[in-house]
């Protein structure tokens, strides 16, 4: 399992890459790396244990350690930063996130430029948060999270082979440091090296052979790879280590779905959210419930389970999180072809997060990927004028932030546009600069190549796009089925 925030829709819609990293080092007179500012020994002691265990992915013991540190030492500036990334709501997110900003300047440049690296990468400016971490190399040639930090930059901006660069870099300084080559097998996955990925997964389990997680990624890799008993197994192995790891709850019952299983699916995702801790581990049972709904066509029910998703972060008064709701319900309504509803969801999620007191470059950023949402429905409406007109204004929008992710999604829309117009050259050339990691892009590639009589071709992406064998996402529950259907006509 990669290591993850909060669940936050909306701003996977809004293409805010959220980098996770760790920053700081072992001892505070370590030469050579980035310091740990903190007046208290004690919450010094507390920070490093919840770091160790959010290295390893056991999120849910870091939260008391780095919530321990903060409290004896209000001043503590990474405490908070770290304690940002493994918070199980938005707002909780946002809230440690803000903390850890405004204490930025008060501690070394090594800590500075880690939380201003992230908090940009947050506002969606890569430009700026490539600029952070270029310095911050710089300054700590010699720091293993300095590279990890500048590895996870360019895994955002899909640039797998520089990421693999950035994170041997932190493992010949380091080879004990585990995260390095958990995230090493993840910059392989995508360059279709899985016999590097594989390596680099055996020495994390050697590392750590006791925790969950290696044995959770190696599953991951076996089902992209379709050994999916295989994957089960190791995703066994994983619980037995530790049987509240979330991840290979989600793994089973992703293995169980693309086996023909979904009654077993959908029994495991209810195991999940009955032993959930926490409400984010509830969030997280609720929304792949939603996801495995989908895949298997249950449009009402996938709702239901955004609506209680909706409610609960209501109830703390989560913005973010409650605009991220409505985008994914909006998602989901729009592919039911209820387009003047999945409009008035759009608009009120925008509304959300206008309203509220996050940034002003997050709220510009959700301003923009509105032009984005505003084109798909129009497109879906055939109103080809006003969504050419809101996709050239998304477009102007990425090419004015310099967001390589932002111009793939440029690039999408204007395929699934000229797709819709039965413009298959225009689409394909469109599509050829897209991200092919979203099977749903796999999948309309499919959908042009047919159109243009290419047999070869539309049964290839169509048979990628049907066999992605990734973890559950909206994108690929959309298409798994039709994209078989499809395959199994050819």
């Amino acid at each position: 399992m990669k290591k993850r925030g909060p669940e936050r829709s909306l701003l996977a819609l809004a293409l805010i890459v959220l980098m996770l990293l760790c920053v700081g080092c072992a001892k505070k007179t370590d030469e050579g790396k980035i310091p740990i500012t903190t007046s208290s020994d004690e919450a010094r002691r507390e920070f490093l244990q919840g770091r160790d265990l959010s290295d390893r992915l056991l999120i849910q013991n870091s939260i008391q350690r780095f919530e321990s540190a903060v409290a004896k030492d209000p001043n503590f500036a990474l405490a908070y930063f770290n304690l940002a990334q493994v918070s199980p709501t938005a707002k909780r997110f946002f809230e440690n996130l803000k903390k850890s900003v405004a204490l930025a300047d008060k501690v070394s440049e090594g800590e500075r430029l880690s939380i201003l690296g992230f908090e940009a990468g947050v506002n969606g400016d890569p430009a700026k948060q490539k600029e952070y971490y270029d310095k911050l190399v710089v300054l700590y040639p010699g720091d293993e999270r300095a590279h990890f930090a500048l590895g996870n930059y360019y895994i955002g901006q899909q640039e797998y082979a520089r990421a693999v660069e950035h994170y041997k870099k932190a493992t010949e300084i380091d080879s004990n440091f585990s995260p390095a080559y958990n995230s090493l097998g993840y910059a392989y996955r995508p360059m279709n090296n899985y016999a590097e990925a594989e390596k680099a997964f055996k020495k994390y389990t050697e590392l750590i052979p006791n925790d969950p997680n290696p044995y959770d990624s190696y599953a991951e890799l076996l089902m992209k790879m379709g050994r999916f008993d295989e994957s089960v197994t190791y995703y066994e192995k994983a619980l037995s280590q530790d049987p509240h790891f979330i991840g290979s709850h989600l793994g089973i019952a992703a293995n169980l779905m693309f086996m023909g299983k979904p009654e077993e699916a959908e029994a495991r995702l209810q195991k999940l959210y009955d032993m959930a801790r926490d409400e984010g581990e509830q969030r997280t049972a609720l929304f792949v419930k939603t996801v495995h709904y989908v895949d298997g066509g249950k449009m009402d029910m996938a709702l239901q389970e955004m609506e209680k998703q909706y409610t609960m972060a209501e109830k703390i008064n989560d913005m973010a999180q409650m605009s991220g709701d409505l985008a994914t319900k909006a998602a989901i309504v729009l592919e039911l072809g209820k387009y003047d509803d999945a409009l008035g969801m759009f608009e009120k999620s925008t509304k959300l997060i206008e309203d509220s007191d996050l940034s002003q470059a997050i709220k510009d950023n959700v301003k923009l990927v509105h032009h984005y949402n505003l084109a798909m429905v129009a497109m879906k409406k055939k109103d080809f004028k006003t969504s050419k007109a809101e996709a050239e204004e998304f477009a102007r929008g990425a090419e004015a932030m310099r967001s390589q992710t932002l111009t793939r999604q440029s690039h999408e829309l204007a395929g699934m546009i000229a797709l819709e117009e039965k413009q298959y050259d225009k689409a394909l050339a469109e599509l050829q600069q897209v991200s092919q990691l979203n099977p749903y892009n796999l999948y309309r590639i499919s959908l042009a190549y047919a159109g243009k009589g290419d047999k070869a071709n539309a049964k290839e992406f169509c048979m990628r796009a049907a066999r992605d064998n990734t973890l559950p996402t909206l994108n690929y529950a959309f298409i798994r089925s039709k994209a078989e259907k499809m395959l199994a006509k050819m």
